[in-house]
């Protein structure tokens, strides 16, 4: 059983810099993990995301390279850099978890997530 736990979010200004990372706890050396965010009113939409073996990270179009994911599989930790941060990224961050090697983006295909952080971005 895996077990996934997002930190690190928290309300900042237009501009700003945040960390999140997500914990894994259970065996996840050969999981995709990805981050997925969820807007008020709106649908859970993929971020970006990575395999075990590196297969990636692959990002959503959108995010025009301001976002950076990296994984520590000793660690069993994902991390999400995010810059240049702007009133529209305000939402609830969420780590998925899924067996495959492909980080794709339709949030079905992971089988397990996290509570989720809440970043607050101020204008």
């Amino acid at each position: 059983q895996v077990q996934l736990a997002e930190s690190g979010g928290g309300s900042v200004q237009a501009g700003d810099s945040l960390t999140l990372s997500c914990a894994a706890t259970g065996s996840t050396v050969r999981y995709t993990m990805a981050w997925f965010r969820q807007a008020p009113g709106k649908e859970r939409i993929f971020v970006g995301g990575i395999s075990w073996d590196g297969n990636g990270p692959n990002y959503a179009d959108t995010l025009s390279g301001r976002f950076e994911i990296s994984r520590d599989n000793n660690k069993e930790t994902l991390v999400l850099q995010m810059n240049n941060l702007k009133p529209e990224d305000t939402a609830v961050y969420y780590c998925g978890g899924r067996t495959s090697r492909t980080p794709t983006p339709q949030t079905y295909v992971y089988r397990y997530w996290g509570q989720g952080t809440q970043v607050t971005v101020s204008s």
